[in-house]
């Protein structure tokens, strides 16, 4: 598709005529409520956001795309969508008995704010829709607040400290999210106890396999059909370790069998290992053991 043939949302004016939400107090942000409002979505038509937004979805009836991936809304969740993402929606989506509320703001109101260079380091924003915020009725109600007030905020007459405030409401607000996941990574994912087996068993197979590439955090995801990030995160809660000290640890228990049981040279093994190159297989193996792999082998 040509960029051209791409709908770009670059203002909340544009996203608030573009799809009939009422206009908003404040030209960088806008919050509002679904139920009830009688909003309209382009089926069919890759659409390009620009903005920040923050969306709880409940009663969808269809299935959307984004990121190029069909995701179902009709199970109430929350979403963390960062400006560029590409998302699409189906002609046959339903969204006359949705409910929840949406936030957009550009990135310019919270550019000048720590918040503005925090926001770009939260993970969650990065992760792909199937790996939504699931908030219990508790945590639903917090959340719940902090749109009240950010809402309170946009119907009041603007002052000086009114953006102060909301730009304090949203990061409040995100620090509330990234606790819920991390309870979330604890809880919801203690029925797929087997992640770690399922991970340690794609890394098995790609060295049974004798793949002369080393493989990465994103190659694992891809076959799990997760995020790298939300993996990475979801490994560091399970186990203390990320996705990419899991690979570590892993390559490294392969290296010491082979140093120990052929008569490969140093080189040998780490192109069997999937390095291209030996020296960094040589300052990864000192970094993670405290010797060379030739000093391991005299040793030993």
């Amino acid at each position: 598709m040509s960029p051209d043939q791409i709908i770009k949302i670059n203002t909340v004016e544009e996203f608030t005529e573009k799809f009939g939400f009422p206009s908003s107090g404040h030209p960088l942000l806008s919050v509002n409520r679904l139920a009830g409002v009688n909003y309209t979505l382009p089926p069919k038509q890759t659409t390009q956001f620009n903005l920040y937004s923050i969306v709880f979805k409940q009663g969808v009836k269809g299935t959307s795309l984004y990121g190029w991936r069909e995701y179902d809304f009709s199970k109430g969740q929350m979403n963390f969508f960062a400006p560029g993402q590409i998302m699409q929606w189906d002609e046959t989506v339903d969204h006359s008995r949705s409910s929840g509320w949406l936030l957009v703001f550009h990135p310019d109101f919270i550019r000048k704010y720590p918040l503005g260079n925090k926001i770009t380091r939260l993970k969650y924003f990065s992760y792909e829709t199937n790996e939504a915020l699931h908030m219990s009725d508790a945590e639903r109600l917090i959340i719940e607040n902090i749109i009240e007030h950010i809402a309170g905020e946009c119907s009041n007459n603007i002052d000086e400290h009114s953006q102060d405030i909301i730009v304090s409401q949203i990061d409040l607000l995100l620090n509330y999210a990234d606790r819920f996941y991390k309870r979330q990574f604890r809880t919801r994912f203690s029925v797929e106890s087997d992640i770690v087996f399922r991970f340690q068993s794609v890394l098995q197979m790609h060295f049974e396999n004798e793949q002369r590439q080393l493989i990465t955090v994103s190659d694992i995801a891809g076959e799990l059909s997760m995020s790298t990030h939300y993996l990475s995160e979801l490994l560091r809660n399970i186990t203390g370790m990320s996705a990419q000290q899991h690979i570590h640890a892993f390559v490294i228990d392969k290296a010491k069998s082979l140093l120990l049981t052929t008569n490969l040279t140093i080189s040998e093994v780490a192109y069997r290992l999937g390095f291209e190159y030996p020296g960094y297989f040589n300052r990864l193996f000192k970094n993670k053991t405290g010797q060379t792999p030739l000093e391991f082998r005299n040793m030993n």
